[in-house]
């Protein structure tokens, strides 16, 4: 098996960290964690490299790029900045418009991120009573005499809603009750009347704004829809097993982030008249934290090589999920051990890193819904 990289790969990762050097400064970072955003110029910036169009079919203006590619420049994107911040993320609604969306809808998503470096919209799936159990969303619509829709509901966990001018909604079709799971794709311009936003004030990834999303009698066209009636929740399933993936990408980046931060202060630290990197039990955080860096970046490329190949990645994607964002958590959790109550200030990054980390264990599925999916698979895969 070749695990050496294209000539094309290795420009393209030299590119991003000349990308992450010149924006992500400490000053900038910090600023962007305070503010709550990210300016746009490093937005922009982001697009005239081609990063943001990596992925999207030529055709629509993209530039063509396999899983593996997309996983390495995510990968390195995140351990070259050293911060959580929004840009991958901003592909993901580009990549469901471009695979369901309509003409229309198409062109108006391409042109409103080349004109602004930003997506034309987030994405408006989790609620409150509906994180991981999916069949309890409420959010429904409901078709009019005059052929109109309503939207009602509320939704929650919504990336950059507050900024972006449209959401994509996945509601349920005419009866929000538990028994239904037929649901629709909607692609809403908040411009709409009955729409209104309130932000979420978090722990971590500070400069990731998210917020909760209020829909009271909102009026939707057929124009609006995205795909076909019903089927929206299962549109979304198949991208999210690319989107754990992508996940899975940054946290191994940041986690390779905080292994070098630990590793480096170690051999600098002084404690009883040498560096803390000769004591044992230094070793084994570092050779722990090493391990499993190495181990989820392993299982990460294996799915993205699958999915390159259209094997099917629903066991693996759960497992590369479950497995991986944990992992890379405890090795930024060992890195702050390793700076003792340095790491737990804001005079170094490791207490961001950690902090940024833990919230995307939630992202793409939790741990529990994870083992919850992968188990089936489990069992059936060995069943006699």
């Amino acid at each position: 098996m070749d695990f050496s990289l294209t000539d094309e790969q290795e420009l393209l990762l030299e590119s991003v960290r000349e990308f992450c050097e010149r924006y992500f400064t400490e000053d900038v970072i910090k600023e962007m964690y305070e503010t709550q955003n990210m300016p746009d110029e490093i937005a922009e910036a982001y697009r005239d490299m081609g990063f943001g169009l990596m992925g999207i079919p030529e055709e629509y203006g993209g530039i063509p790029a396999d899983k593996v590619t997309l996983g390495l420049m995510i990968e390195e994107l995140y351990r070259a900045s050293g911060c959580n911040h929004i840009l991958y993320q901003n592909s993901l609604t580009m990549f469901d418009i471009v695979e369901f969306g309509s003409p229309e809808q198409i062109q108006k998503c391409m042109d409103a991120y080349m004109e602004t470096g930003w997506p034309l919209c987030s994405l408006s799936i989790s609620e409150p009573g509906a994180g991981s159990d999916n069949r309890n969303m409420s959010c429904v619509a409901k078709k009019q005499a005059d052929g109109t829709y309503r939207l009602n509901g509320q939704k929650t966990w919504v990336t950059m809603g507050g900024r972006l001018p449209y959401t994509i909604v996945v509601a349920k079709d005419e009866d929000p009750s538990r028994d239904n799971a037929s649901m629709s794709l909607w692609l809403v311009n908040k411009d709409r009347a009955g729409i209104s936003t309130a932000s979420l004030h978090k722990i971590g990834q500070q400069c990731i704004p998210f917020c909760e999303m209020y829909f009271d009698d909102v009026v939707l066209t057929e124009d609006d829809r995205m795909g076909a009636p019903g089927d929206g929740f299962m549109m979304l399933m198949k991208n999210f097993e690319v989107e754990r993936a992508f996940l899975v990408a940054e946290q191994v980046g940041l986690a390779q982030a905080a292994l070098e931060d630990a590793a480096a202060y170690a051999s600098q630290r002084i404690a009883f008249n040498k560096p803390i990197a000769n004591f044992q039990m230094i070793q084994e955080k570092l050779t722990e934290m090493e391990i499993r860096v190495q181990n989820t970046r392993n299982m990460l490329y294996k799915v993205l090589w699958e999915l390159d190949n259209d094997i099917p990645v629903q066991l693996d994607s759960a497992l590369l999920k479950r497995y991986g964002c944990t992992e890379c958590f405890n090795v930024a959790d060992m890195a702050l051990a390793i700076y003792g109550g340095l790491g737990y200030t804001t005079e170094v990054r490791i207490g961001r890193l950690w902090a940024d980390m833990r919230g995307n264990l939630f992202g793409g599925g939790t741990p529990e819904i994870m083992a919850y999916i992968a188990g089936r698979q489990v069992a059936k895969k060995y069943a006699q």
